[in-house]
């Protein structure tokens, strides 16, 4: 009887409360599997403290009743009372067993303590006996990965013997979360290599993210066409991950046709292409899809208004972007209440617009506190439109809020340089160097035969590097010709024009437009990738190489895409 009350009370709180109130003043004798039943009840429901009062109740719980309030601990994001139920566990001297650990590690990588806590605990894994086992291993690697410890996570996940599909995926899940997609695909192609292993579309989710964020358009055709050819279930998810990839790799034509083609589209479908078009910079199309996502009864989700409002920012169409934003605050659906990455959006739309002492106010109005990607954005803004003033103030706010992100530092440094205010950059560059603080590298890369060739400022490490100078050399001697003059404003250093120049000709993406010169197709698109915002120099580059070779050139930077067609840019200059 008190079974089958506890299986219809399973999601109401009062009701098993009620039950364990009767179990305890009706003298009845209480099998150990209902108060197991009971305990996991409690934890699906959220109802952690009365759980914790029932588990201390029993004599002498087995270890699956720990696990039991270690997995409802986790679940309920309450990693600090999962820590001191371990210490308990410890101080009793009842020993953990496999399904324990995995449950801890987890509650270390939600607490953010790897020093303090993390690698002692590690420590006692080991002392058990346990680090080898393929399920806590796992869980040790993707903890290793959360906190950034690279090379400490590939040096376990590769110990690891016998390796499953869980694991693989596991890891391969986590490089691609932690921006580690190089390193995913270099795990990939080993799992590839174990014959003994097969994949499954969860790996060829994993597989098209990564080469969505690499750029790798090639690589993620044949991740797709393989899984088809093993016949993988390629469900709505799989057709979903390849949308993603392709926008994200500059291919609008191919996630154009894929959509049209999709026999079932979601609320993800549509919001993946909205959000796709605007970062491709066509506005439009995006806007229209928005429009045509309504008609036909879907109901938008918040990313799809972060593609909208992305869409009207890159577009200059402030009033639109105003508009969009106001339905979203006005709405009844607590799920479009607009976050931080909406205030971010709307204060990139003022910022390019020009508008950077009304976005400055948008900020001070916000119901939310800002965070540095919000500050960050106005900086930007600042830098674009050379506002002295405005962000020098912002970056003290930054500063304060973000002391270890060097490239709002650099962004004033290159703010006051941009002015001719060479003392002041020499200030800001001093402070940076007190602090610490370190520039992020620019590099920008370009896939050849399914291989990833990238490249740094002034390179000279690639084996095609005599070739690579002088297809440029002969390039820029062309262009110049045409009319191209170096952007010098680009250069944020006090030295004489022709250095400047110097310096400019050796740009990451310039390198890389001349490797995809010499060993792409002619009939092709050019497709380069970089890991900064590009500057004017090399998009003005980009548009007469463009127009001398007749061939397209995609440039996808950290803010958007940039098309190059007969030497015009999709972003009309606006950018």
């Amino acid at each position: 009887m008190l079974s089958k009350l506890l299986q219809t009370s399973s999601s109401k709180p009062k009701q098993l409360k009620k039950i364990h109130a009767l179990v305890l003043t009706s003298g009845f004798s209480i099998k150990n599997s209902l108060l197991t039943q009971l305990l996991e009840n409690l934890t699906l429901v959220g109802d952690m403290c009365y759980a914790r009062k029932v588990f201390d109740e029993m004599h002498k719980p087995r270890v699956f009743l720990w696990n039991t309030l270690f997995k409802g601990y986790v679940k309920n994001k309450l990693p600090f009372e999962s820590v001191i139920l371990y210490k308990k566990m410890r101080d009793l001297d009842v020993r953990p067993d496999e399904f324990t650990y995995p449950f801890v590690v987890k509650a270390i990588s939600q607490l953010g303590v790897l020093a303090s806590c993390g690698f002692a605990f590690h420590a006692h894994v080991v002392k058990h006996g346990f680090e080898t086992l393929g399920i806590v291993a796992t869980e040790l690697v993707m903890m290793y990965m959360k906190f950034g410890e690279l090379r400490s996570a590939q040096f376990l996940f590769e110990s690891m013997q016998g390796k499953d599909l869980v694991a693989w995926n596991a890891f391969i899940a986590v490089c691609v979360q932690t921006g580690n997609s190089a390193l995913a695909l270099e795990c990939y192609n080993k799992m590839c290599a174990d014959d003994a292993v097969l994949f499954d579309s969860f790996t060829v989710v994993s597989m098209l993210s990564a080469c969505g964020q690499l750029g790798s358009l090639e690589i993620g055709k044949e991740v797709y066409d393989r899984a088809r050819r093993e016949g993988i279930d390629c469900n709505i998810i799989v057709e979903n991950a390849r949308l993603d990839m392709y926008l994200k790799c500059g291919s609008t034509e191919d996630a154009r046709v894929l959509f049209a083609e999709m026999e079932q589209r979601n609320v993800v479908s549509w919001s993946t292409m909205i959000v796709g078009y605007a970062m491709n910079g066509d506005s439009e199309e995006a806007l229209a899809l928005f429009n045509m996502m309504q008609k036909e009864g879907i109901r938008p989700n918040y990313v799809t208004f972060l593609g909208v409002l992305s869409a009207c920012s890159h577009a200059g169409r402030v009033d639109e972007g105003k508009r969009y934003f106001g339905i979203m605050a006005r709405s009844s659906d607590k799920s479009l209440e607009p976050r931080k990455e909406h205030y971010a959006c709307m204060v990139d739309l003022l910022g390019r617009s020009g508008l950077v002492e009304e976005a400055y106010e948008f900020i001070k109005s916000m119901p939310l506190e800002p965070d540095a990607g919000i500050w960050g954005a106005l900086l930007g803004a600042c830098a674009v439109h050379r506002e002295i003033k405005l962000g020098q103030k912002v970056a003290d706010v930054l500063v304060e809020t973000a002391p270890d992100i060097g490239a709002y530092q650099v962004l004033l440094s290159n703010i006051y340089a941009a002015a001719g205010k060479w003392d002041c950059v020499d200030k800001v560059r001093s402070k940076m160097r007190k602090l610490g603080t370190k520039k992020v590298a620019a590099y920008s890369s370009v896939e050849f035969e399914g291989k990833l060739h990238y490249f740094n400022r002034g390179d000279k490490s690639h084996p095609q590097t005599k070739a690579i100078y002088e297809k440029l050399e002969e390039v820029l001697k062309k262009i110049r010709s045409m009319g191209y003059v170096p952007q010098t404003g680009s250069v944020f250093h006090d030295v004489e024009t022709e250095e400047k120049e110097c310096s400019l000709s050796h740009h990451s993406e310039k390198l890389a437009i001349a490797f995809g010169l010499i060993n792409g197709r002619g009939e092709d698109p050019l497709r380069v990738m970089k890991n900064l915002r590009t500057c004017d120099d090399c998009h003005v580059f980009a548009k007469f190489v463009s127009r001398l070779t007749s061939r397209d050139i995609i440039m996808r930077d950290k803010n958007r895409f940039h098309h190059f067609r007969n030497g015009v840019c999709s972003c009309r200059e606006f950018w």
